[in-house]
């Protein structure tokens, strides 16, 4: 790492103050040197064959580069060594302090010679070009997809405002139909009473000029006019008496009053509609086209991952199985992070079934639980917690190993035949659904047509073995397949577990054989048969932390009171 005075020589950055400015800097010494100093450096015996870079040279790396030190941070040693297993350089002292079980460890050496010449320079170079070019595609698609979205929402607000015209639009022409109708039938109405008034006041003229003349008869007529006139104005008086009679007896002097009556249709919209409409943002699948990138980049720098004819598991341990735990049926065995064992023995005649633990050394150790039901499947979850299939009870249990109790039930739909998990996602297999439980708010995902006969869950893909077609398959997490792999050397396939670098191992139950899949399920290997003491294997579990192995394997009692021909199934642990 650079000193405190980035361009002044390290060695002569005295006390006093004064400084020299460097000209070269020691890959190995991590100084920066003047001429003066570097002169001294190339002579010397113990720095002459080490590698230095001009100043220059060394200010254009990148900053991160310019913190990575060839010394251990914790012990101030020189790294000498490279552990495969974590990734990572070593000094001597870090092997002791927290690498010893570390069985992969090369020579930095080995590891660094020729990097920059290496393919893998090539790759990254590649690497980082794809990437850049994923994420400017991934920009241009996202503000593609922003214009599309405010032509959208342009688009919408023309639809609500022509929605509004065509509404207004109607509505005013009910509107003007109905004051039409209003204007009409008033229009009636106006000119019947018009006429029944012209006509009354006619009547009522003709009796106030009679009411005249009347005055006038009394006071001018003789006896003779006005006995005659007398009887004029009685047939007058009769007349308009038989008239308003007549107007009475009638319709005439119904009260027709003007009422709108409001459509219920219409009067129903204040009432009923809420809504002008809905704004949906309906999802579909992404149109955008980006290169595929590798996984495990960092794996490339360092050859840690065996081809598939490397892998030669050895042989470490049987589990010793007290006598009276011992039975017919195949337990589902697993191997825990500490190293431990987990078996799920099923009993005959009744008796319950339960988990058992056992050492590292594979002696028995104690009974976690016991259940009534019958049991199908477990497997390791997380935090001392381990998952157990309740088959035809559509339920699923999270058991606590600490205190040896159930501390969770998760109720499916279907049948609960196989379990799997990584940790974070639990999924539950029947012959012909799967369903994918979210371990932090137990949301649940359906996958319908995704059923196996055991499973495995890795790198959120999901593994199933189907004997009864001899397959093994390969689903992405959507329940989308990704593969599928048939090969003579497997035959009834159960069994499924894979390692930290994604080869499928796979228990060939009527060959007695454990099988490798490559990765891409395109190849296979068979890395331990009948020779090697591997008998009906039905599960399988790897640690792929530490390279365990466990599989389980049918095994002759040797007791004088058994039967001939008698067995038990145990199980076997490997290195790999």
């Amino acid at each position: 790492m650079a000193s405190s005075g980035e361009g002044t020589c390290t060695l002569c950055n005295d006390d006093d103050g004064t400084s020299t400015e460097a000209v070269t800097w020691c890959t190995e010494c991590e100084v920066l040197l003047c001429t003066g100093c570097e002169k001294h450096h190339t002579k010397s015996k113990a720095s002459k064959d080490h590698k230095t870079m001009s100043t220059k040279d060394y200010h254009n790396l990148p900053k991160f580069m310019l913190e990575i030190s060839s010394q251990c941070r914790d012990h101030k040693k020189k790294f000498e060594l490279y552990c495969s297993f974590h990734a990572c350089p070593c000094c001597i002292q870090c092997i002791t302090d927290k690498h010893k079980k570390c069985q992969d460890l090369k020579p930095l050496s080995d590891i660094l010679k020729q990097v920059k010449s290496s393919a893998s320079v090539q790759l990254f170079e590649k690497d980082l070009k794809n990437v850049k070019e994923n994420l400017e595609e991934i920009i241009k698609y996202l503000n593609s997809r922003m214009n599309t979205s405010n032509s959208q929402k342009t688009k919408a607000a023309e639809q609500i405002r022509s929605m509004r015209k065509s509404i207004d639009d109607f509505l005013n022409k009910l509107e003007q139909k109905i004051l039409d109708d209003l204007e009409s039938k008033h229009s009636q109405l106006k000119s019947k009473t018009n006429t029944l008034l012209q006509q009354v006041k006619t009547q009522a003229n003709q009796i106030s000029q009679l009411q005249s003349e009347f005055s006038k008869m009394t006071q001018y007529a003789t006896e003779l006019q006005t006995y005659v006139g007398l009887r004029e104005i009685e047939k007058t008086t009769s007349k308009a008496a038989k008239y308003i009679d007549e107007l009475k007896s009638g319709n005439n002097f119904e009260e027709k009053n003007s009422e709108v009556k409001i459509s219920p249709a219409l009067q129903s919209i204040l009432q009923e509609v809420q809504l002008f409409g809905n704004i949906n943002i309906n999802t579909r699948q992404s149109t955008l086209q980006i290169k595929p990138g590798r996984k495990d980049q960092a794996q490339n720098l360092v050859p840690a991952i065996p081809r598939i004819e490397e892998i030669k598991p050895t042989m470490l341990r049987t589990l010793t199985i007290p006598e009276d735990m011992k039975s017919e049926s195949t337990p589902v065995c697993m191997i825990l992070p500490d190293g431990k064992c987990l078996i799920l023995n099923r009993y005959k005649d009744g008796r319950s079934h339960a988990l058992l633990l056992f050492g590292n050394d594979g002696i028995f150790e104690r009974q976690v639980i016991t259940f009534t039901e019958y049991l199908h499947d477990a497997c390791y979850v997380t935090n001392n917690t381990v998952a157990v299939a309740l088959g035809i009870n559509n339920k699923t249990v999270l058991v606590d190993l600490k205190k040896n109790q159930i501390i969770q039930t998760i109720k499916l739909s279907h049948y609960c035949f196989r379990v799997a998990s990584d940790g974070k996602l639990l999924v539950i297999s029947s012959d012909y659904t799967s369903t994918i439980v979210n371990l932090n708010d137990l949301s649940q995902t359906n996958l319908k047509g995704v059923g196996a006969t055991k499973i495995s869950l890795f790198g959120g893909y999901i593994y199933g073995t189907i004997f009864t077609e001899n397959k093994v398959c390969c689903y992405k997490s959507t329940g989308e397949p990704l593969w599928t792999f048939q090969h003579h050397d497997i035959d009834v396939p159960v069994g499924i577990a894979l390692d930290k670098n994604g080869f499928v191992y796979i228990a060939s139950r009527k060959n007695n054989r454990i099988v490798v899949v490559s990765s891409d399920g395109k190849t296979c290997r068979t890395i331990l048969s009948e020779a090697d003491g591997i008998n009906y294997p039905v599960y399988i579990d790897i640690n792929r932390e530490t390279g365990m192995m466990i599989v389980t394997s049918k095994v002759k009692k040797t007791s004088a009171k058994k039967k001939s021909g008698a067995h038990y199934h145990t199980a076997i642990i490997y290195k790999i």
